[in-house]
């Protein structure tokens, strides 16, 4: 059964996008399956999504490569607690962190938390590969082609504007989720 903290006295904050891969067993289905984890939050509600995109691997070249999508949720938890909610997503998935950059089940990442920065030991909103990353940067246009990322402005003219464009991982979408 999962238990997922709440914090009632909070009302629902709308702008959060959530980025999730995996490359094993069957990543299509790990991505919809941490969809549907994600809308079972309460107070949380999957608002949107971008379907399904695949890349290179960022890391380690002996692996799979990657499926990749983000969702825009609403939620009534505060940052920290939705990101224990994910962990907790991660974990029952089973995820097992082997190596850095490595292969995963499921990866959640919080690229977003509508218009809060936030540095933290465990973590940092907007994410940091959020503009240099096109396995990341090429779904949120998706589902928002204006964007704006706080402390660094409109997604789209950031990425455009781009002095280093090495982040290549050939990300093309893959298809929609259903």
């Amino acid at each position: 059964m999962n238990v997922f903290s709440v914090n009632k006295k909070t009302a629902r904050v709308r702008g959060i996008y959530i980025g999730l891969g995996s490359n094993i067993e069957n990543p299509y289905l790990q991505i919809k399956n941490a969809i549907a984890a994600l809308n079972k939050i309460p107070g949380t509600a999957v608002l949107m999504n971008s379907g399904y995109f695949k890349s290179k691997p960022m890391g380690p070249e002996d692996q799979p490569d990657y499926v990749n999508a983000v969702v825009e949720i609403e939620t009534i938890l505060n940052a920290e607690e939705l990101l224990k909610n994910c962990q907790l997503i991660e974990k029952q998935q089973g995820r097992i962190k082997q190596r850095h950059w490595g292969e995963r089940t499921i990866d959640l990442d919080i690229l977003l938390y509508a218009d809060q920065q936030i540095k933290a030991d465990d973590l940092i909103v907007p994410h940091p590969g959020i503009c240099s990353r096109d396995f990341v940067y090429m779904p949120l246009l998706k589902i928002n082609p204006e964007l704006k990322i706080p402390g660094k402005g409109i997604l789209k003219i950031v990425v455009e504007s781009a002095v280093d464009k090495t982040s290549d991982f050939a990300c093309q979408f893959a298809g929609n989720i259903e």
